[in-house]
Parts: structure tokens; sequence; C-alpha cells
């Protein structure tokens, strides 16, 4: 039986935020409800210890997530999940208190991404504040992630890195300069279980665009695949409009899912490092692994 790393759950594709380096869906807008959650659990079960909250939308909009985070610890799940950080000060009490919860992804270029409603110190008060009570009441790893780099040779100099880094460093009472451990590495350990990574900008994969070439290697289906509010499944977490349905979890078991013929020629493509879907060849994130 095929075990992947992680299997991405989206419990729910809407969001409060409009980023304008994410490609938004077209498809319907809707919050998983326990029942569904429930189901789902059951079906992942077998394949994956940790599952992840993180697709398209906001997780922390789902009234439900207390229910989620108690039902994947009943299930000896772990569960990470990806927020943009705007409601940790609304729900951040439920994330600390929840036993399944392993990782806090928190994306800092959201900020950037939007227009401004808050001012920069008042969201970092809200997310660094966070991170302190998590440190101290739990074992949650919180990364904050800044990617917004439009190279790597950049580095914090992209538009509000400065200041998000200076904030940082203050609010966390840091004892070295950010933006000098930068010049050695982008991913740096501020204090125990708490990270910040740096990347790049990256260009979704889209199906109208021209293809960035059929060379293309990806952990779709060997590491991770996802599961969309409606029960699609799709063959990785970048799949944001589910693009390439492999099968809807609530009509057919996973296992019969992911032995199936679409997603066995993926597979095998990429191990082969050929896509044979026209989505693949069109994704700036894959383009990383020929690095």
């Amino acid at each position: 039986m095929r075990k992947f790393k992680k299997v991405y759950i989206e419990i729910t594709n809407v969001c409060n935020l409009s980023c304008n380096f994410c490609p938004k869906t077209k498809r319907k807008y809707k919050f998983m409800s326990t029942e569904e959650f429930t189901y789902i659990l059951n079906e992942v079960k077998p394949f994956t210890e940790h599952i992840y909250f993180h697709l398209m939308g906001e997780p922390l909009l789902n009234e439900n997530i207390g229910y989620f985070l108690e039902e994947s610890s009943n299930k000896g799940l772990n569960v990470n999940l990806t927020t943009n950080g705007t409601l940790l000060s609304k729900v951040g009490d439920k994330l600390i208190n929840a036993k399944a919860l392993r990782q806090v992804n928190i994306s800092l270029h959201s900020f950037e991404a939007n227009k401004k409603t808050v001012e920069l110190e008042e969201y970092l008060d809200n997310v660094t504040d966070f991170i302190i009570k998590a440190r101290e009441n739990s074992d949650i790893i919180c990364a904050i992630r800044l990617w917004n780099m439009d190279s790597n040779d950049l580095k914090g100099e992209n538009n509000l890195n400065k200041d998000i880094l200076k904030i940082l460093e203050e609010k966390l009472n840091l004892d070295f300069s950010l933006s000098e451990k930068l010049q050695e590495t982008n991913r740096i350990k501020l204090k125990d279980k708490v990270y910040l990574n740096m990347a790049e900008k990256f260009q979704w994969p889209d199906i109208k665009i021209d293809s960035l070439g059929e060379e293309v290697f990806c952990h779709g289906l060997r590491n991770q695949i996802g599961i969309l509010v409606d029960g699609t499944v799709v063959p990785c977490c970048l799949d944001s409009d589910g693009n390439l349905p492999l099968g809807n979890v609530f009509e057919k078991p996973l296992k019969d899912i992911i032995t199936g013929e679409r997603a066995t020629n993926i597979y095998n493509g990429f191990s082969r490092r050929v896509a044979v879907e026209s989505l693949c060849k069109k994704c700036g994130y894959a383009t990383r692994f020929k690095k």
C-alpha cells in the first residue's frame, strides 16, 4: 500500500483576503462539514500520518476548526495548517490547545499582496503574540513564510520585508540580525520551534499559459495528494481549480482513486521526469526541482 508524507485537505475554499499572487478558484465556495471531514479522515487514515489543512482558502474561517483538530487527534493524525495569520487572535487558543496540531505555517507575504486594512505592526503583533503564546503553552512549530523574493539575491530587500524583519527582531526579542543571517541561508531558526523561511515567487500552474517544458519532476502522487472541499482528489496542493480530478472520495474509495489509470500515468510519468498532463507542464513551482 502506498503511503504519503502528507495529504492536503481543503476544509474551505473561502478566503478573507485576495492576494495578488494567488490564482483564486472558480469553484463553488464551500465549507466542509463535520460529517464530510470525519468521512475523509477515515479514508486517508491508512495512507498517511500527516494531514494539512491547505489548498485554497483560509482554514481558520471554518467554524468547525476545533472539531476538526479534535477528530484528527482521535484518529492519531498529525495536523499542519497554513494561514495568512489574520485570524490568529480570534482562534489562537483553539490551536494552542489542540493535541493534534504539529505545525502552523504563517504566510506573511499575504500582507504585501493585499490592500491594507490594518497597519503592518498591528498585523505582526497578532502573529507574534500567537507565536509567543504557542511556544510557552504547546509543542507547536511555527514557521513564518516570506515567499515573495523577486530573486534569491534580493533576500530581505523586497518591498516591506525590511520592515517585517525589523519588527520580528523586536517582537520576538532576537539577539541577531535577520538581514545578516539571510546572507547565509533562506531558512533561519529564530527560537526553539520558531522558524523563518524565505523563498522566491513562483508561477502557479495555469492551464492557459504556454508550456514550461515536459521535463518535470513532482512529488504529487508520490509524497502527497490533495482533497478539495467537495471531495475531489487531485495529485498535489497546487491544483487550485481541480483541473486534474482523479476521482471523488465521496463516490469512490480513496484506495481505488490513487491506483486508477490517470493517477498511475501521472506517477509513472514523474518517475521518468516527464509531465504527462498539460497542467503539470505549466507549473512554475515544479521548476524548483530542476535546480
